[in-house]
């Protein structure tokens, strides 16, 4: 594990959310690799705002202070992720991690849906030069304990709360190799892992068949009724009936 990942840490046994600490320290000038965990968050939160839920004590609640982040970072750290997570973990794009349930997993989930294992939150100040990356695992969840709502979509790795710990030097560790990889061995990477390809998606504007990512991270999507390929570079994509 490289030393300027993880280091300095402080760790809480609860946090409102581990990105908004890590954001004080990184205005207040932490150094590159700073580390927030948390046994518990009281206000986790995804993408678009959305509440990140686990019980006490069954995942990892990380953050950490990137200096002069890539641009791919978010694609990173879902490769990194997925490195840990395991070899059904998959990239639901941008940057959730999920894995496919198949007929007769004993899933709450019908066959073929993606659950939800990880999700991950980039944010930061790119004019000030620097970056957040937080991360939540399902490491210990015990899918019983959710809400309701989340159950029937969620996923996890179903170890023990010791796991949590090796869990984040693990992450730490494929962080630090991803970061310091070339960019087309991390998109190839990436590819590998892709949950939507060849899948029909929609969105606020549209939809059509995800085909992949480009260069730059964006998601390529090919057009119903020839209508060519268009790219999106933000927001939520849902699988859609084909």
């Amino acid at each position: 594990m490289s030393p300027s990942l993880g280091h300095p840490r402080l760790h809480l046994r609860s946090t409102d959310s581990t990105n908004d600490r890590a954001r004080a320290l990184a205005i207040a000038g932490a150094p590159h690799g700073t580390l927030v965990t948390a046994s518990a968050q009281t206000a986790g939160r995804g993408r678009q705002g959305r509440r990140w839920s686990a019980p006490p004590d069954s995942s990892l609640l990380m953050s950490l202070v990137l200096r002069n982040p890539p641009p791919l970072l978010p694609l990173i750290a879902a490769v990194a992720v997925c490195d840990v997570a395991g070899d059904e973990a998959r990239v639901k794009w941008p940057n959730d991690i999920v894995v496919v349930h198949a007929p007769g997993e004993g899933t709450t989930t019908s066959a073929g849906d993606l659950a939800k294992l990880a999700g991950i939150l980039a944010e930061g100040r790119p004019q000030e030069g620097w970056a957040l990356l937080g991360v939540g695992l399902n490491v210990a969840v015990r899918l019983h304990e959710l809400p309701a709502e989340l159950r029937a979509t969620a996923a996890t790795l179903g170890e023990s709360p010791d796991a949590i710990e090796p869990a984040l030097a693990r992450l730490l560790a494929a962080l630090d190799r991803r970061l310091a990889e070339p960019t087309q061995e991390l998109l190839a990477a990436y590819r590998a892992r892709d949950a939507l390809r060849g899948r029909e998606i929609g969105w606020s504007g549209g939809h059509g068949r995800a085909e992949g990512i480009d260069g730059e991270g964006r998601l390529v999507v090919a057009l119903p009724g020839g209508g060519g390929n268009t790219t999106l570079d933000a927001g939520e994509v849902h699988l859609t009936s084909s």
